[in-house]
């Protein structure tokens, strides 16, 4: 109750503030205007103040300011967001927003919060930790995005917006040189070659040495072998018509990510193993799995854009991507195969777009088709060494997607806005789960030929229809010309599947499937400029119920693992956000955020299998949310010194707060503590902006913070090994880096 009446009267205070100083505009600051950022979070081009949605967006130029290596950077400085590099992997995606997401990356299971590049939906969240070069800005959109957007941002969105083609011809060469051997190099070159033709290229390599050892191997861990590509061309033969073509590659060679024992190894007896104590660093490991791991992810898109008329314009995005990951998680984290896990997924998809936009006096409009074809794919073995057994799963997941969707704004009058949209979609999806035992270690789908095929626990196929229509209404009122408020309701979906891991022995309705989720979003927010547009400030409260939510749960019964993905019944989660930009001085801005949120189930009914036989029981009371802590907070100074012929000096100190969560709904001795995070950058521009240097430190404090986990611990399967591993967040690092562009 506490934090709830503290969070209602932040959120009066600010309302209250806001609105006072929008009819005063009168200050004693001597700062300039603060920038005004265009977004594209409804498919056009819009100033954010005039959004009616809660978005985050941080230009190139804050991103260079600050030091931003990759898109997880953005958990720092988003109210309620979770971005993270999953457990057990360099370069997979994890994203919560306000509560919802999936931790789980298996094939098959499908993100709650969508990733975009370039108004392209990334399906798989592997190679997704999107390294940041060639970039115009990143957007956050919160909440659920299901009439624009549709598929599978359920929690939100988030939009990685590359930087397009000018026309002047420029080369770009960037390289970064820091801690644990760090070097980054990037080379782009980009412009027109016609009048009609412009042509760009980017070139990136990521290398890095490992914050720790693997002391059983000596091989990096935690290190870093990432190279990319992408390269565009762009073709603009009359005024009303522009074509983009452009296509990438990701290739991630680092090491396997294996994590740190945090526990004493037990063996089956309940006996200490040798030399299974948790190493003295939690970069460390001393896992015996093995040192390979590749992942590589490559695409091809092509947008067209068709002017009709001066207010009709026909846009087509047609994509193509597909990608492979061969690894291995030591879950054991010791020399033996204790609970080691071989693993390979392949995946491709084809998505095809059409939009129609209508801009009038008064109306501004989307509509359009969309359509995926998508097939996720894998294998891996479970290895027990203590019991001489392998569990081999493997499958793969077809899914065909439809949809029509409409957004339509109509101005009442010149300060009364009213948009309604609404999404139809309908999913088919064909999912196939094998799983059987076999005598040895690693089964013949990982190269053991001799292994003894065992008892048969999964062998189905199967196929179910989804459909929905999700609709979305918001009322916008422009109090002033700088200040805006709006209230809105919209509604996610994310369709149901198969879970990959379906054991028909120990739960055998898993053959049929999970149902779809559905989150009904209430949100009302205020925006707008203040002191002379010396503030800017954008606030939102939200209240959510979330029905039949999806829960991946993995329970060890004597030798095996359950995996039930259950619709476990209904939440609701409600809370706050704030973000705002202030000019202090003609030199100074501070920028800052804060994010409230209280989660909470109403209802979670999962079968219990701790009782013989297995009951279905509502474990409401003792389940909480994972990845979402109840506080986020942000706030950070740009100083800028003019150096006349000499450039300019921009010093930008930072912290960030995260309050303490759960890994899993069930809570566990993996749960991170409250924590801060203390970064600082110093940049030198030449005055012609054809140089940059910086210098930046990031995690000043050297905080030990997790980001992940597995917990398998003796009391609930002892052949694991009591396989308690995390996985940590970098230590602190300091980069310096050279930009020169002519």
């Amino acid at each position: 109750m506490k934090t709830m009446f503290k969070a209602a009267l932040l959120a009066g205070a600010a309302w209250s503030a806001a609105t006072s100083v929008g009819y005063a505009q009168t200050t004693n600051s001597d700062g300039p205007a603060v920038e005004e950022l265009v977004v594209t979070a409804r498919r056009r081009e819009e100033s954010l103040k005039d959004v009616p949605v809660a978005v985050t967006a941080v230009s190139e130029e804050r991103l260079a300011n600050t030091g931003a290596q990759d898109i997880t950077v953005m958990q720092q400085q988003t109210p309620n967001l979770t971005v993270q590099v999953a457990r057990g992997s360099n370069s997979t995606l994890i994203s919560f927003i306000r509560g919802v997401g999936q931790q789980d990356p298996l094939w098959g299971f499908e993100p709650g919060v969508g990733l975009y590049v370039d108004d392209v939906y990334i399906a798989r969240p592997q190679a997704a930790v999107l390294d940041v070069f060639d970039i115009e800005r990143i957007e956050v959109l919160r909440g659920p995005q299901g009439t624009l957007y549709g598929r599978n941002t359920i929690g939100g969105a988030v939009k990685y917006v590359t930087a397009k083609i000018e026309a002047e011809p420029e080369m770009k060469f960037k390289g970064a040189f820091g801690s644990y051997n760090q070097r980054d190099l990037v080379a782009s070159a980009k412009g027109m070659v016609t009048d009609t033709l412009g042509l760009g290229l980017t070139i990136a390599k990521f290398d890095r040495d490992g914050y720790g050892k693997n002391l059983t191997t000596g091989a990096e861990h935690y290190d870093k072998d990432v190279g990319a590509a992408r390269a565009t061309v762009e073709w603009t033969p009359t005024e009303n018509l522009f074509f983009r073509l452009a296509g990438d590659i990701v290739q991630d060679k680092s090491a396997p990510r294996h994590g740190h024992r945090e526990v004493q190894a037990l063996d089956f007896l309940g006996r200490p193993i040798a030399g299974g104590a948790p190493p003295a660093d939690v970069y460390d490991t001393y896992a015996g799995a093995g040192d390979f791991n590749r992942v590589e992810t490559r695409g091809v898109s092509f947008l067209g854009e068709w002017k009709l008329s001066d207010t009709i314009t026909l846009k087509s995005i047609s994509a193509y991507r597909a990608g492979e990951t061969k690894t291995i998680i030591d879950f054991d984290n010791l020399p033996a195969a204790i609970l080691d896990i071989p693993g390979r997924y392949s995946d491709h998809q084809f998505s095809q777009e059409l939009q129609l936009l209508y801009t009038g006096d008064r109306m501004q409009a989307v509509a359009g088709l969309y359509y995926l074809n998508a097939t996720a794919a894998g294998a891996f073995d479970t290895v027990l060494s203590q019991a001489n057994l392998t569990i081999a799963t493997a499958g793969f997941v077809d899914t065909e997607s439809w949809s029509a969707f409409a957004d339509v704004s109509y101005d009442i009058t010149d300060a009364l806005t009213i948009s309604v949209g609404g999404r139809w979609t309908q999913d088919e999806k064909t999912g196939q789960v094998y799983r059987q035992n076999f005598t040895g270690l690693r089964s013949p789908l990982f190269g053991n030929a001799q292994a003894v095929p065992g008892l048969v626990r999964s062998n189905f196929t199967n196929t179910k229809k989804f459909d929905k229509f999700t609709p979305r209404v918001s009322l916008r009122y422009e109090f002033t010309p700088d200040l805006t408020g709006y209230v809105s309701y919209s509604q996610g979906f994310k369709s149901g599947g198969f879970d990959m891991r379906a054991d028909a022995i120990l739960t055998p309705t898993s053959a049929n499937g999970y149902e779809p989720e559905t989150v009904d979003s209430y949100e009302a927010g205020l925006k707008g400029y203040f002191f002379d547009r010396r503030l800017s400030l954008n606030t939102a409260a939200f209240y959510a119920k979330y029905k039949d939510q999806q829960v991946t749960l993995q329970t060890p019964v004597g030798a095996s693992i359950a995996s039930q993905v259950l619709n476990v019944g209904q939440s609701h989660m409600s809370g706050f956000e704030l973000e705002g930009v202030a000019s202090l001085a003609s030199s100074l801005t501070a920028n800052f955020s804060l994010g409230y949120i209280k989660a909470e189930f109403d209802e979670y009914k999962a079968l219990d299998l701790t009782k013989t036989p297995p009951v279905i029981t509502d474990f409401a009371n003792s389940r909480v949310f994972q990845n979402t802590p109840e506080w986020t907070g942000n706030v950070s100074l740009t100083y800028t010194h003019d150096l006349g012929d000499h450039g300019r000096l921009t010093f930008t100190p930072m912290a960030s707060y995260r309050d303490e969560f759960s890994m899993f709904e069930v809570p566990s001795s993996l749960d991170q503590k409250a924590y801060w995070l203390y970064d600082a950058s110093l940049v030198w521009t030449s005055p012609s902006e054809t140089f940059r240097v910086g210098l930046h430190g990031r995690n000043l404090g050297d905080e030990r913070y997790r980001v992940g986990g597995y917990n398998f611990p003796q009391s609930a399967g002892v052949l694991f090994g009591n396989s308690v591993t995390a996985y940590y967040g970098p230590p602190r690092t300091v980069t310096l880096s050279l930009e020169a562009k002519f």
